[in-house]
């Protein structure tokens, strides 16, 4: 049992603690998703926006921007 004590000095490990790290690291996630989600918003938008020859430079037709450009930002 000495052993042992003498490896750890007695102390037992702990949790992470909680607080401003953890609420921080939260907060952080929330954030990078509504950015994202509107990231995808605005691109979306901006794809209802092309003309059809623009469309066409990039390889999709009307229809598909306009399936596109409908989804909602969370999905």
């Amino acid at each position: 049992m000495d052993a042992i004590k003498t490896i750890d000095n007695g102390r037992r490990p702990s949790a992470p603690p909680l607080g401003r790290r953890a609420s921080g690291f939260v907060l952080r996630s929330v954030l990078e998703r509504v950015e994202n989600w509107l990231g995808k918003r605005r691109s979306r938008l901006a794809l209802l926006q092309l003309t059809d020859e623009q469309l066409r430079d990039v390889g999709i037709s009307r229809d598909e921007a306009r399936r596109e450009g409908l989804r909602p930002f969370w999905d």
